[in-house]
């Protein structure tokens, strides 16, 4: 199994670089159909490092049997909590957008910090079972 990670700093600048490390090394490997859900889950983890870890973190990927598997490991042991958020709210849904479109994502300690995983499956559209009114259902209104 191939993998490749990148160490980078808590700022605002590491989102970007990450979502493209990410995309690259897929395309790479034969998994541009993953790219854009990839992406997307990346931002959102990588955005949370930043915002409240505020540590340097490793993002990596690493190929899998079923498809692929990225983290985020930090310095922060504060795990990632769930948020209400109103139907206009900017931020506040990365937990939901991982529950919704990754296969599976967990949350490890790791050397007094943590590592938020999440897989895409080959064979699974992650988009075919998005349903936007349960999603802002959940939302408060």
């Amino acid at each position: 199994m191939s993998r490749q990670s990148w160490r980078l700093p808590a700022t605002a600048r590491s989102v970007p670089e990450a979502r493209h490390h990410v995309a690259a090394t897929l395309q790479e490997w034969g998994c541009g159909g993953l790219v854009e859900t990839a992406r997307l889950l990346t931002s959102e983890l990588v955005t949370n490092a930043v915002l409240h870890a505020r540590t340097e973190m490793t993002v990596a990927v690493e190929q899998t049997d079923q498809g692929v598997r990225i983290s985020v490991t930090d310095e922060s042991p504060v795990p990632p909590a769930l948020r209400r958020h109103s139907a206009t709210a900017t931020t506040g849904r990365g937990l939901r957008l991982l529950d919704e479109l990754a296969h599976e994502w967990s949350v490890h300690d790791h050397n007094g910090g943590k590592t938020v995983w999440f897989t895409l499956a080959d064979d699974v559209d992650p988009w075919s079972a998005y349903d936007v009114d349960s999603w802002l259902a959940e939302a408060d209104v």
